[in-house]
């Protein structure tokens, strides 16, 4: 019983790698401009299917497919944040219904290329095993989540040292003072959306590499991000990674110890009790990053 709860606390930890990667990007934009972009689980899937399609009709490695997806996805990335900002009123609320539509738009356009079916990665090095000890993963587990790690890493720097970065944050805080200090706020939340697509891609190679894919899924990915980004207190960067290896941990006991059915219903509850006993998330006190 002990080496099982050892392997499940491994497996929720790497579990965890991804589910940041993928919340990363709704944290940006969320934690720094107030919007839930509900299309994010969407990018990230299309990025999936286009690893997918790179790996089966190029006959190229999954990594290889980030340049064309970060494309892809950048592209609509900016697209949608355009159509965000012709919203004049109530621009959080109204950014919701927009977001979901184009969510939707999106999750029909891959039912119509790809169709219904279920997809996984073929590359055999990335599906087989990597043994420490007692504990076991596939070999793409812990490359992503590496990769999650350097990404959370850059993307805190990024926030903290770079310009943009600062330009982004002081937009955040207040939006008509950053104009007078000759900041474009405009220009800030159009490269919010495009890093926020560049790690979508990244998230979407991973999803493939690692686990399976299909249409449907865009939306309970959306659902993961908007948890963990919440979990981890709005804006926190660092707390990203924490509250997904904490949300990863919980599903992997949970599938373990008692019914993958209950996975998502454990997720949930998680996330129920931290909203009512820290109701600004798990490191979203005063001295969070934006």
């Amino acid at each position: 019983m002990f080496e099982l709860i050892l392997q499940a606390l491994f497996s929720g930890v790497l579990l965890g790698g991804s589910y940041a990667l993928i919340a990363l990007g709704l944290a940006i934009v969320f934690g720094n401009m107030k919007i839930v972009n509900l299309a994010h689980g969407e990018l990230v899937l299309l990025a999936a299917y286009l690893a997918y399609a790179s790996e089966t009709i190029l006959g190229a490695h999954p990594l290889l497919a980030i340049p064309l997806a970060m494309i892809v996805v950048c592209g609509l990335s900016v697209v949608i944040y355009l159509l965000v900002n012709l919203i004049k009123s109530d621009r959080e609320l109204n950014s919701l219904l927009l977001t979901y539509g184009c969510a939707i738009v999106l999750t029909n356009g891959i039912l119509l290329i790809w169709k219904s079916d279920v997809h996984s990665s073929a590359n055999a090095w990335f599906q087989d095993a990597l043994v420490i000890g007692n504990l076991f993963s596939m070999n793409s587990e812990w490359v992503f989540f590496l990769i999650s790690i350097v990404l959370l890493l850059v993307g805190a720097w990024w926030l903290k040292k770079s310009w943009y970065g600062r330009a982004v944050r002081a937009v955040s805080n207040n939006r008509d003072a950053a104009k007078l200090m000759g900041i474009n706020p405009r220009v800030t939340e159009i490269v919010s959306f495009i890093i926020a697509g560049v790690l979508a891609s990244f998230a979407g190679v991973a999803l493939f590499s690692t686990s399976f894919i299909q249409p449907e899924i865009g939306n309970s990915l959306t659902i993961k991000a908007f948890i963990i980004t919440v979990l981890a207190g709005i804006g926190s960067i660092h707390g990203v990674l924490l509250a997904a290896i904490l949300l990863g941990v919980v599903e992997s006991l949970t599938i373990t110890l008692f019914s993958s059915s209950l996975q998502e219903l454990t997720g949930m509850g998680l996330f129920l009790l931290v909203l009512f006993v820290m109701p600004n998330g798990l490191f979203g006190g005063k001295r969070r990053m934006a």
